[in-house]
């Protein structure tokens, strides 16, 4: 049974890498956003934004953030891994900077998103426990093909660990 995932990303500077492993196609995820869709979302305010976000979520198992750059600790993807979390639903970070962009272009590596979320009453950083993978490979080719090979065990891996904590 294919997984139904939501996929968390920054989209301006990562939209078409984040294509990239959409396309890959082993998961069944939420409809992307057209440009005029997120502007019609956004008019609506935080309280539009976060029902969209909800109902985007409803029936997933699964949110994948897809990491560039500029991916942490940014309002709305902080929103989607606490509202993920707090819905039991298995998370787990991808990072996608090797990734080339629509102009050849790669990015530098950005922060884990999930040491800036705090859980539980001691405040542990979700990093001690939700894994961010970093690809391995030298080149965007190399790297597709791994989260290619390896994206579905780290959805799966996700809902486990989450089901144990």
């Amino acid at each position: 049974m294919t997984r139904k995932v939501f996929y968390s990303f920054h989209f301006v500077p990562d939209v078409t890498r984040v294509s990239q492993v959409r396309n890959i196609g082993s998961l069944d995820a939420n409809k992307p956003a057209s440009d005029n869709d997120w502007e019609t979302v956004k008019s609506g305010k935080d309280s539009a934004i976060k029902q969209w976000i909800a109902e985007q979520m409803k029936g997933r198992t699964c949110t994948v953030v897809l990491v560039g750059e500029e991916t942490a600790n940014r309002k709305w993807i902080n929103h989607e891994i606490v509202e993920s979390w707090n819905k039991g639903m298995g998370v787990v970070g991808i990072y996608i900077h090797g990734l080339k962009n629509m102009n050849g272009n790669i990015a530098n590596k950005g922060a884990n998103p999930f040491d800036y979320i705090n859980y539980g009453t001691e405040g542990k950083k979700l990093s001690s426990i939700v894994k961010c993978y970093n690809p391995q490979g030298t080149n965007s080719k190399e790297r597709y093909a791994w989260i290619s090979e390896h994206l579905e065990n780290a959805v799966e891996e996700a809902i486990k660990i989450r089901k144990e904590n």
